[in-house]
């Protein structure tokens, strides 16, 4: 049987574990095809005439083609009309936006030369000072998030699992996989426990490396 959903992106990929994760949550069938890093190039004409950025997920389903995780993540969310993950009224629902977008944004920005250089190890990610200091960045950022799961004892927009667990919880497990000194967080800990009773985080939270 053909699926109505199509994922382009390696499964290893976190922002591509965003979207499958999200359709774990949703029960949603799809058919996937290893696109990225030692996959088929993301470079080729082909590729790029369905996203110009070359970076992966793209999802194709019959309303066309959609690049950007966390957009996919919305987009899935709404089509389904899953109000659980985001919600209708529009406070809650920007509140779940709000942490998804600090995620793309001030957290991405946050690990990237640490993670690059501590895990993947990319010989021209190596400065020590500019390691010291993305480390630095990266744990108070991750201070902003035990602030605030400390303050909900739940979940990072509130009292609900949303889809803001699914796009900060997989940027909880790159920072705890990260070979780096780290504060201690009992909050972010017992998240993260929390997160681990899910069958989505069990199947996609930690299959591989981003």
């Amino acid at each position: 049987m053909e699926h109505a959903l199509k994922i382009l992106g390696k499964a290893s990929s976190i922002n591509v574990r965003k979207v499958l994760w999200t359709c774990e949550e949703l029960g949603l069938s799809y058919e996937r095809e290893d696109w990225g890093g030692g996959y088929a190039s993301t470079h080729t004409p082909e590729f790029l005439r369905l996203n110009p950025n070359a970076l992966v997920p793209v999802i194709i389903d019959e309303a066309g083609v959609l690049w950007e995780s966390n957009t996919i993540c919305r987009y899935l969310a709404n089509k389904h009309q899953n109000t659980d993950l985001l919600p209708h009224e529009p406070a809650a629902r920007a509140r779940v936006e709000q942490w998804m977008d600090w995620q793309a944004t001030e957290l991405n920005a946050a690990w990237s030369y640490a993670f690059t250089a501590l895990v993947r190890k990319d010989p021209e990610f190596q400065d020590p000072h500019h390691i010291a200091a993305g480390v630095r960045g990266w744990n108070q950022k991750m201070g902003i998030l035990e602030h605030q799961l400390a303050a909900t004892k739940a979940y990072v927009a509130g009292p609900r699992f949303s889809l803001a667990d699914i796009v900060i919880g997989l940027s909880v497990n790159r920072w705890l996989i990260t070979p780096m000194e780290r504060p201690d967080y009992p909050a972010i800990d017992e998240y993260f426990q929390r997160l681990a009773q899910r069958p989505g985080f069990l199947k996609h939270g930690c299959n591989g490396l981003p």
